[in-house]
C-alpha cells in the first residue's frame, strides 16, 4: 500500500492504491482547507465543495514522489490557468494565483489520486511575486 507523508504535521498514513489525497488526509485527522495563507482555514472546512474540485481550497504541493500522483485533471487545469473570480468568502482570491510559483507541485487534495509514496505539503503559501522578488 503506498504512504503518504504529511511534512507540515508530521504524520504518515499507508492507503489503498488510487486514494484522493483529501481522503487520505481526512483519515490522519489533516485540515487541507487552508485559507487565505492560514486565514479563515477553520471556516474552508465547512463551507467547501466536498471534494468535487470546483471550491480550490484543498491545495497541496507535492514535495516528492510527483510521478506516483495522477495527472492534473481538467478542473485542476482549468481552476489554475483561468481566473475565474471565487465567491468572496472563504477565500478572496482566485486559485490561478496560488498556482504562481508552485507550477510543478501545485495540486487538489481532492483531484490528486495516490499510486505510490508521497510527500505532501499542506497549505502552500501565496507566492505572487516569487521568493527573490525584492531580493
Amino acid at each position: 500500500m503506498p504512504t503518504v507523508t504529511f511534512t507540515k504535521e508530521k504524520k504518515q498514513i499507508e492507503v489503498p492504491h488510487g486514494t484522493d489525497l483529501r481522503s487520505a488526509a481526512k483519515k490522519a485527522g489533516i485540515n487541507v482547507y487552508d485559507g487565505l495563507n492560514g486565514f479563515g482555514c477553520q471556516l474552508n472546512a465547512l463551507v467547501n465543495c466536498h471534494g468535487l474540485g470546483m471550491c480550490h481550497t484543498c491545495r497541496v504541493s507535492i514535495t516528492k514522489g510527483k510521478e506516483n500522483v495522477n495527472p492534473l485533471t481538467l478542473r485542476e487545469k482549468i481552476g489554475f490557468h483561468i481566473p475565474i473570480p471565487p465567491p468572496p468568502l472563504p477565500n478572496p482570491v482566485p486559485a490561478c494565483l496560488y498556482y504562481i510559483g508552485h507550477e510543478e507541485t501545485l495540486r487538489l487534495a481532492c483531484m490528486t489520486k495516490v499510486q505510490g509514496d508521497v510527500e505532501v505539503e499542506t497549505g502552500p503559501k501565496l507566492d505572487l511575486f516569487g521568493e527573490n522578488f525584492f531580493s
